[in-house]
């Protein structure tokens, strides 16, 4: 089950060098997770979890396999993209195939490294990009609503549904406001999601720091991190700079250097765990003594959806789910502990499976 998150920003902004901080970790993990460049602007990336690595111990598993989320390097974007200008149309076609948006936003002054709008204005360059979507966003659904007009006349329901919805995301984009602000009802979320505008997808705002201002970000990240919060978006500070080196210095390297520069962690693990949070994903594991695995769901995901993310034989054929939870795991030391103290329980077809669920499904083959 792949998630796609999408990389924008104006051009000079730390887009490309984040991108290549985060291929280069990953690249890192080869070890123990299979890195794959799709094409060079694509990369899958293992999403942190110590959960993982506490489980596999435990059970003593000879491969951890984490989920992953893929981060893709779309093409910078400069004012008059919506009408074509620079890489604006492969910029478009590309940021409707991601799942999210993660907006590289300049916080950092730095007079070698010129910004496209002659100015280092954070909140000024994520309202160029807004712009520049909802302008196409808008374009596409007056076009849309005038394809829709014959079906609706011969009363396709579908047709009406649609006509319904692209006039919510009209009135939304022509008082300024992106998709993604319109509150759509359960039973019109799949259509919804089928529109497939540029705004609706959700955004993180990723704040790229000087070095010195790694850990506790500087000005400009704090009226980012006050958009942010204004919007319902959520943001993480960064230095690309920073991640750039860390990508390329050996573990225990790493670790003299975080803590030289004041962080306890990498900020592409913030980075990766926002993203994950932002789509609205969780996991849950199988283990054994083969693997210990980290599976990617959707939260509210019942057990035969997130058994056929395995194998879809899993799905159509499921029985039951064994399940405990990871707390009951660890503190069980294992599936016996858990099994003897009466913390596995046996879950049928209506189980919503909760974040760090440990499975094991039977199913009819």
């Amino acid at each position: 089950m792949g998630f796609k998150m999408g990389i924008v920003g104006l051009p000079n902004v730390g887009k490309s060098t984040l991108f290549n901080a985060l291929t280069r970790t990953a690249a890192a993990q080869a070890a123990n997770f299979p890195f794959c460049t799709i094409e060079p602007n694509v990369g899958e990336v293992a999403v942190p979890d110590a959960r993982l690595d506490k489980l596999a111990a435990i059970a003593g598993s000879k491969a951890i396999i984490p989920t992953r989320i893929t981060f893709v390097d779309i093409a910078g974007l400069v004012r008059g993209a919506s009408k074509g200008e620079g890489l604006g149309n492969q910029f478009l076609a590309n940021i409707r195939e991601v799942d999210a948006i993660a907006h590289v936003l300049r916080c950092f002054e730095d007079g070698d490294i010129t910004h496209v709008e002659g100015r280092i204005d954070p909140i000024a360059d994520a309202e160029t990009i807004e712009t520049e979507l909802m302008i196409a966003d808008l374009e596409s659904v007056e076009r849309r609503l005038a394809n829709l007009l014959r079906k609706i006349k011969g009363g396709d329901k579908e047709a009406v549904q649609q006509d319904r919805l692209l006039r919510l995301a009209q009135a939304a984009l022509e008082e300024g406001r992106p998709a993604r602000t319109i509150d759509v009802d359960a039973e019109d979320r799949r259509a919804w999601d089928l529109l497939q505008l540029l705004t609706a997808k959700p955004v993180l705002f990723v704040c790229n720091v000087e070095e010195a201002s790694a850990a506790t970000g500087n000005s400009q990240a704090a009226r980012v991190a006050e958009m942010a919060a204004a919007q319902g978006a959520a943001h993480v500070v960064i230095s690309a700079r920073i991640e750039e080196e860390l990508a390329q210095l050996a573990p225990d390297e790493s670790e003299m250097f975080l803590s030289e520069m004041g962080l306890e962690e990498p900020g592409l693990d913030r980075l990766i765990r926002a993203g994950y949070e932002l789509l609205g994903l969780q996991t849950y594991f199988t283990v054994g003594p083969k693997e210990a695995r980290a599976w990617t769901i959707t939260e509210g995901t019942l057990a035969p959806q997130a058994a056929g993310v395995i194998h879809g034989d899993f799905e159509r054929g499921f029985i039951r789910s064994e399940t405990i939870a990871f707390d009951d795991y660890i503190a069980c030391n294992g599936e016996s502990g858990a099994r003897e103290a009466g913390k596995l329980r046996v879950e049928g077809k209506s189980y919503l499976v909760k974040d760090g669920d440990v499975l094991h499904f039977l199913f009819n083959a």
